[in-house]
């Protein structure tokens, strides 16, 4: 790592601001870290070195004259190969799309550059974010930084793999059953799933219309704030975006636990006999650590993951076989082994088992915020029940279950974001959710940022060498 790339997206802004510091001199580092790694990571899918370059030079060029706009002007970031990217490939890591090049930018995307955030390029994804990693896919799967021959997590897998390889303080991702936070936590990183509607998603190659959340994968707490302040936002054109005023998140960094009810659900570790078991001593780690700070940590039993994977898997299957259902039945050859098992899987889902997960679905999500978020300020919960496995030893079976425990987020649709809580005795990352009341990311962030300050995982990098 260069000093450069260890800096957080505040103080490469701060130091933009006191001309002590270029963008171009942090897109020339960051790209330089890209081409040196990225043979080895495969994180990038496409390298946009001379747009970014450009934009870097337009950002010094603003700051020279007085011209600021705002926390992320001229912090260089990756998009998901799902985002659509204005005359640049988005292959969605398929090649049903080697050459689809749109002509305008992903709502949130464009929220970045409108910002002045410097685009470097495509980061891999999990074909059409579904499946698993192939190697018969338009791009080679992206590998994780702590160790090669582990998988990085899917989806958002090269943007977990880009920010834990210090490539990029932010990349963009998007979740439908993990898919931000499932990365965050087997490559070490922050990742952020918003409320549902809190983050535009018109642009964005959908999985599940109901389920689909964006939301950004960092190296910290503090670099999820800024990132998600300029992401967040009403976009009358996205149907399921809502018109919520979006509180200033790093205003309330700072504020500590001290008096904070928070509960951590215990039952799902527990339930899951192959808890990996170094994973909840790590957690119950880093729940002392916030009672020591002053919260008041408690336990409480959700629905068995289980019930809650089933009635999101059941949702998600329906909807994402009604996006791919003519190119299955037209061009099935051209998906990769994982994703094509995984899609098909939706067409034996009858409309009665659909309607009956949304009807659980909505009983989940009331008696979560209800009786749970009624009487705590927030929730801890585990990120998965095993650290990242190997690529020689990925399950054959499409719907076998990945080792997360994230999906009952996104049935409830509450903001829920992973942070590092310690690594196994082999060098693995592990890792917890915070979740909050829905639209309340401020808390979730608070309580994020208060676990980082009091924990040392932030200053341990992966190894890497070129």
């Amino acid at each position: 790592m260069s000093e450069i790339q260890d800096m957080s997206i505040a103080a490469l802004g701060a130091a933009y601001r006191e001309r002590t510091l270029s963008p171009v001199e942090v897109t020339e580092d960051a790209l330089q870290r890209i081409a040196a790694l990225n043979d080895t990571l495969n994180a990038f899918n496409t390298v946009t070195a001379e747009l970014a370059l450009a934009r870097a030079k337009a950002a010094e060029a603003e700051f020279m004259s007085g011209t600021d706009l705002g926390p992320m002007h001229g912090i260089p970031f990756g998009a998901k190969d799902i985002y659509d990217t204005a005359g640049i490939l988005t292959s969605c890591q398929s090649k049903l799309r080697p050459d689809v090049v749109p002509d305008v930018n992903a709502h949130a995307v464009q929220k970045l550059l409108d910002g002045g955030a410097v685009l470097l390029g495509k980061c891999a994804t999990i074909e059409f974010a579904t499946g698993g990693p192939s190697e018969e896919t338009l791009f080679p799967p992206a590998r994780n930084p702590w160790n090669t021959a582990h998988v990085p997590g899917g989806s958002s897998s090269g943007s977990g793999a880009a920010v834990a390889a210090g490539m990029t303080r932010m990349a963009l991702g998007s979740d439908t059953g993990g898919s931000i936070r499932g990365p965050a936590a087997y490559c070490g990183t922050v990742g952020i799933k918003p409320t549902y509607g809190r983050v535009s998603r018109r642009g964005v190659f959908p999985l599940s219309f109901t389920m689909d959340h964006c939301g950004p994968l960092s190296w910290s707490v503090a670099d999820a704030a800024l990132s998600l302040q300029v992401m967040a936002g009403f976009d009358p054109l996205d149907p399921a975006s809502a018109d919520e005023p979006v509180a200033d998140y790093a205003a309330g960094l700072d504020g500590g636990v001290k008096g904070l009810r928070i509960g951590y659900v215990a039952n799902w570790l527990a339930e899951d006999k192959n808890t990996h078991p170094e994973i909840p001593a790590a957690i119950e780690t880093a729940l002392a650590a916030l009672r020591a700070d002053g919260a008041v940590v408690e336990n409480v039993a959700l629905s068995s993951h289980e019930v809650f994977h089933a009635c999101g898997r059941m949702i998600i299957l329906a909807e994402c076989y009604a996006i791919h259902e003519k190119d299955l039945m037209e061009r099935p050859e051209l998906y990769g082994r994982p994703t094509r098992e995984r899609l098909m899987a939706g067409a034996f889902v009858r409309g009665s088992d659909y309607v009956e997960a949304l009807r659980m679905r909505r009983e989940m999500s009331l008696q979560f915020n209800a009786e749970v978020l009624g009487q705590y300020d927030a929730v801890i919960a585990p990120a998965t029940a095993l650290p990242a496995g190997r690529f020689d030893a990925q399950p054959n079976d499409p719907l076998a279950l990945s080792g997360y425990l994230t999906v009952p987020f996104n049935v409830t649709g509450n903001p829920a974001m992973s942070v590092c809580c310690g690594f196994t005795s082999e060098g693995l990352p592990i890792s917890m959710q915070v979740v909050g009341k829905p639209f309340d990311e401020a808390m979730v962030l608070r309580v994020g940022a208060a676990y980082e300050r009091a924990s040392a995982w932030r200053h341990r990098r992966p190894t890497l060498s070129a």
